[in-house]
C-alpha cells in the first residue's frame, strides 16, 4: 500500500457498509478505502476504478474485487456492463496519490525537478509540457484565474510566454524559475502549489471528470445509498457541496408546484468533516481534506 489513506474511518463509516451490498473505491490508488471497505462486506462486492496503470500494482488478491482501470467518469457503462446497478454506496477520495508525488518523472511535486507532465492516466496526450508551451497565453490566463485561483494568473502566463519564446518548458524546475517573479515573498510554496493544482485540473479535466462523477451516481445509487466524497481544494469542495444540497452546481434548490424542494439526498453531514490533528500530523496529505456524506433520497 502506497499511503496512508485520509479519512479512513469516517468515510468507511460513512458509507453505512451492508455486509451483503454493492460498492464503488472511485480512486483505488494505494487500495487503503478498498481493503477496509473489503473487511466489512461479507458476500457483497467492491467495484473500483483508478486511470492510473501504476495503481494496478496495488490490486487486492480477493475475488470480491474488480479493479477498472479507467477515469471514474465512465462509471455508468462498465457498471451497466457487470450488471451491478444499483449500489449501495460510492466512495471516491479526490487526492493526487502519494505514489504519484513521490515519482519525479510524473511531475505531480515540487520538491524534485521532473518532466511537465501532470497526467494521471499516462496514456493521454496532453500533459502539463503541451499546455504551458502551446496554449495561447488568453487560455493560460482563464487556467490560473480559474484553477489555481491565482490573482495574478495573467502576469504568471504572460511570464512563462516570455520564457517558452527563448526556450521549450519541459522540466518543473524550469517552469518554477519562468515564473519565480510572481511568487510572493514567504509564500513561494503556496504559489507553487496553486499553479502546479491549475494545470493538473487542466490536464486530467479534474472538474468535469467530477461533474460525470455526482452526474452519474444519481442513477446509480439505491434508496438509501450513501455518496461520500473527499476533496481537496475549494474548487472540488464547492462542486461537491452544492450537488448534494440541490442536486446541480450551482446550488439554486429548485421546488415543485406545492414548493418543497426538488432534491435527490438527504445530507449526512451539514458541515464536512475534517482530519484531527493527530491525523495531519501523522499524513500531512490530509491537511486540506474535507469530507462530506450524503444518503440517496
Amino acid at each position: 500500500m502506497y499511503h496512508e489513506p485520509v479519512l479512513l474511518k469516517e468515510s468507511i463509516a460513512g458509507l453505512n457498509i451492508k455486509g451483503e451490498g454493492v460498492y464503488i473505491d472511485a480512486t483505488y490508488g494505494g487500495g487503503g478505502h478498498s481493503r477496509e471497505i473489503l473487511k466489512q462486506i461479507e458476500k457483497g462486492s467492491l467495484i473500483a476504478f483508478d486511470q492510473d496503470q501504476d495503481a494496478l500494482i496495488n490490486e487486492a488478491d480477493d475475488d470480491r474485487l474488480i479493479l477498472i482501470n479507467q477515469n471514474f467518469r465512465y462509471m455508468k457503462n462498465f457498471l451497466k456492463l457487470y450488471k451491478a446497478v444499483p449500489v449501495d454506496g460510492i466512495l471516491a477520495d479526490l487526492g493526487v496519490s502519494s505514489y504519484q508525488i513521490d515519482k519525479p518523472e510524473r511531475g505531480f511535486s515540487m520538491r524534485f525537478e521532473g518532466t511537465l507532465d501532470l497526467r494521471m492516466n499516462q496514456k493521454k496526450d496532453l500533459s502539463a509540457k503541451q499546455v504551458v508551451n502551446e496554449y495561447p497565453v488568453g487560455r493560460l490566463k482563464e487556467i490560473f484565474w480559474n484553477y489555481g485561483e491565482l490573482k495574478n494568473g495573467s502576469r504568471v502566463a504572460i511570464e512563462i510566454e516570455k520564457a517558452r519564446n527563448k526556450t521549450e518548458l519541459t522540466t518543473t524546475k524550469q517552469l518554477q524559475e519562468a515564473t519565480i517573479k510572481c511568487a510572493p515573498k514567504g509564500l513561494e510554496n503556496k504559489f507553487y502549489a496553486k499553479l502546479f493544482q491549475a494545470l493538473r485540473i487542466e490536464v486530467n479535466d479534474e472538474l468535469g471528470s467530477l461533474k460525470d462523477l455526482l452526474s452519474q451516481s444519481v442513477d446509480l445509487l439505491d434508496k438509501g445509498g450513501r455518496l461520500v466524497v473527499i476533496s481537496y481544494h475549494s474548487l472540488e469542495d464547492r462542486l461537491v457541496k452544492n450537488f448534494l444540497k440541490s442536486g446541480n452546481f450551482e446550488g439554486n434548490i429548485e421546488k415543485d408546484f406545492y414548493g418543497n424542494p426538488l432534491v435527490q439526498f438527504k445530507l449526512i453531514t451539514k458541515k464536512p468533516v475534517i482530519p484531527t490533528e493527530e491525523e495531519i500530523k501523522r499524513n500531512r496529505r490530509a491537511r486540506s481534506a474535507k469530507l462530506r456524506i450524503a444518503e440517496k433520497i
